[in-house]
Formats: structure tokens, C-alpha cells, sequence
């Protein structure tokens, strides 16, 4: 999903030259830009005086790509303005050298049970932003391996080795007593059906793969059978990884006591964040919305930028919540830099 700048009006060199130092210098100063402030800034490159500014100023606001906040005369740009400059940024501030080799040394020193909780960590730590995971789906992973293991006469652990670096176990009760040679051979031919099979396809197409033993047969395989929901399910598994709350209380447009409220809302309301990313799964360029582009009153004040990541067969969405005014071509960086390195953990 790309968002093209629809204004009926080009831009003039003068007034893209003007937008673009607008959006830079509040991303840095987090206060209305004046056209002195501007006149300064642009010296030796466009060498306007400030009442020419001014000028220009009032036609971008006409446009709508920047506005003046109560009666400042400053300006600040707008979630149009932002797009605008967003979509002209032709190259990124890479982070360091040492920053990606931190993040490539903590995540693959990481095990299958917290890369992805130590990935939020690590984009939150380096944007100082608010690091989200969205955790790849367990019926897109493809099952590596099976083992069943008796834990007493009629309980056994059903235990799945996925293409996603993870393990899934379950413990499932008999009403009959089961016996070791029966665990080993159901184990076996279980295994030749379903090995390399997204979760998904084998819950759909189980009794099909199985068709030549009927299970009423094979005491052991009928409760496999009458269990698939269970041992599939991704009801208990945890959707959204988030770290980094606390970075986003240190910057000035989240100091009033209504904005504090919005991140905890943001927070607690993570159904939003999982829409908003569920969109961004299949594999692709780092993306960025900004403001009203997300739809929803209450990410109106943030910017998210979101990448996807790939653990096997199955792909998540790795991405960051910050305010707006946010310094883009570096935040675009460290989400391409995280999402690459736990594509490759």
C-alpha cells in the first residue's frame, strides 16, 4: 500500500526546497518554524529574505502541507506534508556499522523462545521509539518434526518442531492405556504424512492423510485425530510483542496528562496495532503511514513505519511507533536492519 501525493498543484522547486526544510527542522526543534528561522537556514541556497519566505509559506499552507498551530506564526507540517517528504527522501541515514552488528549478535544469540521478544527490545533501545513484533501465525508454519512421549499410562506430550525456529507442545489424556511400541509407530507414520505441511494444510487435510488406517482402529491415532484442534490451536499464543513504552513519555508531545492517556490506550488496544500490521505480512519495501493515514482517531498523532521479517515458511511484521515529527530516513534504516537480521537468525 503506497500513498502518492494527490495535491492538483506541482510543487516549485522553491516551495518543495521550503516544505522539505520545514519538516527537517521541526523533526529537530519540535517547535513552529518561522521564516527567519527558515531565512537562516536556506542561506546560500536559495537566499530568500523572510517576507519572501512568508510568501511561499501561505501558498503550502493554502495546499494544505503545512499549518500553523493556534496563533504562532511559525508553521508545522501536516500528515500531507510529512507524506510529501517521506515520498521525496532518496536515500537513508544507515545506522552504524556497530549498531548492526549489536543487533545481529543479539539476535542470533537469541534462542527460538525470545528472538522475536528480543527484537522488539532492540528496535525500541535504537529508535527510542516503541518497538513492535507482530509474531508470525502457527498455521503458517510448516512442521519439521512429531514426537510423542508417554508421560504415564494414559497421558502423553505431543510435541511440533516448526519451520519458524519454535516448538509447540501439548499433553493430551487417554481413556485407554497406551502402550510404547503403539507411541512408536503411530509416531513414525504421523511424522511421513505431515513433515514439511504448513499447520494449516494438515488440519484441513488430516483424515485424508491418514486414510489408509482407519483410526477407529488405532486407539492411539483416534485420539490424535479427535485432538488436531487442540494440538493446533493458536489461541493461547501471544499475537504482539511491544517494548520500548517508556521512550515515547520523553518526548514533548506526549507531556499533557490526555496524550500520556493515548499511549496507555494505544497500548492496551493492541487489536489495532495487529490490524494495522496484519496488512503488511507478505514480503516487501519498509512501509510508512503517517497520522490519519492509519485510519483510527487514536493513532492520529503517530507515525508507524513496518517491514516484514520471515522465520521459515511463515512471515511476521516488524515495525515502530513514534510520534510523527520523527526523524524517517532513520527509523526506515533500523526497521530494514532488524527485520533483515531476524530473517536470517
Amino acid at each position: 500500500m503506497m500513498f502518492m501525493i494527490t495535491s492538483g498543484k506541482e510543487l516549485t522547486d522553491r516551495e518543495r526546497e521550503i516544505l522539505m526544510q520545514i519538516v527537517r527542522l521541526y523533526i529537530l526543534k519540535a517547535t513552529p518554524i518561522g521564516s527567519r528561522t527558515l531565512a537562516k537556514y536556506l542561506e546560500g541556497i536559495l537566499n530568500l529574505s523572510p517576507a519572501s519566505i512568508r510568501n511561499v509559506m501561505a501558498d503550502l499552507e493554502e495546499l494544505e502541507y503545512i499549518t500553523h498551530p493556534h496563533t504562532s506564526a511559525g508553521r508545522v507540517p501536516t500528515d500531507k506534508g510529512y507524506r510529501f517528504y517521506v515520498d521525496s527522501i532518496n536515500n537513508y541515514i544507515r545506522i552504524t556499522e556497530e549498531e548492526i552488528i549489536k543487533v545481529k549478535e543479539n539476535l542470533s544469540n537469541s534462542d527460538s523462545n525470545t528472538v522475536l521478544r528480543d527484537a522488539s527490545k532492540i528496535l525500541g533501545m535504537l529508535s527510542k521509539y516503541l518497538g513492535i513484533v507482530k509474531i508470525p501465525k502457527i498455521t503458517e508454519c510448516k512442521v519439521i518434526k512429531l514426537d510423542i512421549i508417554k508421560l504415564s499410562s494414559n497421558r502423553i506430550l505431543v510435541v511440533l518442531a516448526l519451520d519458524s525456529n519454535s516448538v509447540r507442545t501439548i499433553s493430551l489424556e487417554a481413556n485407554f492405556e497406551i502402550e510404547e511400541k503403539h507411541i512408536n509407530q503411530i509416531n513414525q507414520y504421523i511424522n511421513e504424512r505431515i513433515s514439511n505441511k504448513t499447520i494449516k494444510f494438515i488440519k484441513e487435510n488430516f483424515k485424508d492423510l491418514i486414510s489408509d488406517i482407519q483410526s477407529d482402529d488405532v486407539p492411539l491415532l483416534r485420539l490424535f485425530t479427535e485432538s488436531l484442534d487442540e494440538i493446533f490451536s493458536d489461541k493461547s499464543q501471544e499475537q504482539i510483542l511491544v517494548a520500548g513504552t517508556q521512550n515515547l513519555l520523553q518526548y514533548p508531545e506526549f507531556e499533557s496528562k490526555e496524550r500520556i492517556k493515548s499511549i496507555i490506550e494505544l497500548i492496551e488496544n493492541q487489536d489495532i496495532v495487529i490490524h494495522l500490521l496484519d496488512e503488511y505480512e507478505k514480503p516487501g519495501n519498509v512501509k510508512v503511514l503517517i497520522g490519519r493515514e492509519m485510519n483510527t482517531d487514536l493513532l492520529e498523532d503517530y507515525a508507524l513505519v513496518v517491514s516484514t521479517y520471515q522465520l521459515g515458511s511463515s512471515y511476521g511484521s516488524i515495525g515502530l511507533i513514534g510520534p510523527k515529527r520523527m526523524n524517517y530516513p532513520k527509523m526506515i534504516s533500523i526497521v530494514k536492519a532488524v527485520s533483515t537480521a531476524l530473517s536470517t537468525t
